[in-house]
């Protein structure tokens, strides 16, 4: 019997516990060290498009996820006077790219992968570094406050301020300020009713969705310097640039107390690593590729990432057995990928950041018009993204559309082995 691989997870989000329960699921022995005192996240909600469901179909929580859609019907992109510039609606988005788009509590999804994982195989308040990248022959040595750790594979899951991509790449200049900072905030708002929409102002931007267990998912954002902080509390300042904004943008202001106003300053990486990996060390989530929020893409993407990476470590005759093999693999198939979302993701927040009237003006009457002549317009820019499947299939999930699985090979389910 072969010998089980050992890996060691370095960061309990999404992408890191995504990492560690397909790495489980292909038989690797899994360790997930999570600096924070338990799992639960500091944030809000996520939205996975059908290109991360499709991922977590791979460990079989495709379906699960999906059954938490909430978005049944319209949507679309407004003006603070409550205008409509262009529409969509869940259907059509289901249509274009083969299922639904899901939004939830993070703390929801960070419990269902967490469910995946024996229960030991998770370590609060384990702080973590890297003392040793290894290579091909010898082991990668992490180092905890209670001891050395020895891995056939480490996954770099930290963050945005990820220490593990600094000492693998320490002539990288890191990450940059993105110009916008963001408050988000997840309440009932009794008696809301409204279609989910996202609203562009000058300079600043404000969403509202209504989540499957009845509570409300607002964020904003706004051009800002830097570090700056509300005066008072972030509430008031919500109400300064957004309270005279259409319905129910009051109502959820109103509701909401200044001890549920998120906000944090978006920094990016906006020069690509050289590679995902070095020795036996990969980076996933924003550890690699810090994004800006503006296409929703970037826990979409670490969960793509963490699934590709357990899918190059399968053993396969066009990578062999060794992990360096896989980890360049993984490189090749994740980074130009990631790095043109993240482009694409810059470009839209320089669009809907804008100041200059004019130039506000312009944009908002050519997404009107074009959304009338072309209704799917919006969808257009998720092309490429969210209609990405695995690289190698079997999709667990019975409620993908029939004509997005085929069966699946020996070879091709190995994610699925017992251990």
């Amino acid at each position: 019997m072969a010998q089980s691989r050992r890996a060691v997870v370095i960061g309990g989000g999404i992408g890191g516990l995504t990492a560690a329960a397909a790495l489980h699921h292909g038989g690797w022995d899994v360790t997930v060290l999570e600096r924070a005192p338990s799992l639960e996240p500091v944030g809000a909600a996520i939205s996975l498009a059908p290109n991360s469901l499709r991922a977590l179909d791979v460990i079989g929580l495709g379906d699960e996820i999906r059954d938490l859609a909430a978005w049944q019907g319209d949507g679309g992109l407004r003006t603070p006077s409550g205008r409509w510039l262009s529409r969509t609606d869940a259907d059509a988005v289901a249509r274009r790219f083969g299922g639904p788009l899901v939004l939830l509590h993070r703390a929801t999804l960070v419990n269902s992968l967490a469910a995946q994982l024996p229960a030991e195989a998770v370590r609060p308040a384990a702080a973590a570094v890297v003392a040793d990248p290894g290579d091909a022959d010898r082991p990668a040595r992490v180092s905890t406050p209670d001891g050395d750790l020895e891995a056939d594979l480490v996954v770099a899951a930290d963050g945005i301020g990820s220490a593990v991509r600094r000492a693998l790449f320490p002539d990288h200049p890191g990450t940059v300020y993105s110009g916008f900072t963001t408050w988000r905030v997840v309440i009932p708002v009794p008696g809301a009713r409204f279609a989910s929409h996202e609203t562009w102002g000058r300079g600043r931007i404000w969403g509202s969705h209504p989540l499957k267990d009845g509570r409300v998912y607002a964020y904003a954002a706004a051009r800002t310097p830097c570090g700056e902080r509300a005066p008072d509390d972030e509430k008031a300042e919500l109400l300064r640039r957004y309270g005279d904004w259409h319905d129910p943008i009051p109502a959820i202001l109103a509701a909401a107390r200044p001890e549920d106003v998120l906000r944090h300053d978006v920094h990016l990486i906006a020069e690509p690593l050289p590679a995902y990996h070095r020795g036996r060390v990969a980076l996933v989530g924003d550890a690699a590729h810090a994004m800006p929020p503006t296409l929703g893409q970037g826990g979409n993407q670490a969960i793509e990432d963490a699934v590709v990476l357990a899918l190059t470590q399968a053993p396969g005759p066009a990578r062999g057995n060794a992990v360096g093999d896989g980890l360049a693999a993984y490189t090749a198939e994740r980074l130009p990928r990631t790095t043109a979302i993240a482009r694409q993701a810059v470009k839209i927040g320089r669009l809907n950041m804008m100041t200059g009237r004019a130039g506000i003006a312009v944009r908002n009457t050519t997404i009107a018009a074009l959304s009338q002549a072309a209704p799917l317009l919006f969808l257009r820019g998720f092309d490429g993204i969210a209609d990405w499947r695995p690289p190698q299939p079997p999709y667990a999930a019975g409620k993908t559309p029939a004509g997005n699985r085929r069966r699946s090979t020996p070879r091709e389910s190995r994610l699925h082995r017992t251990r």
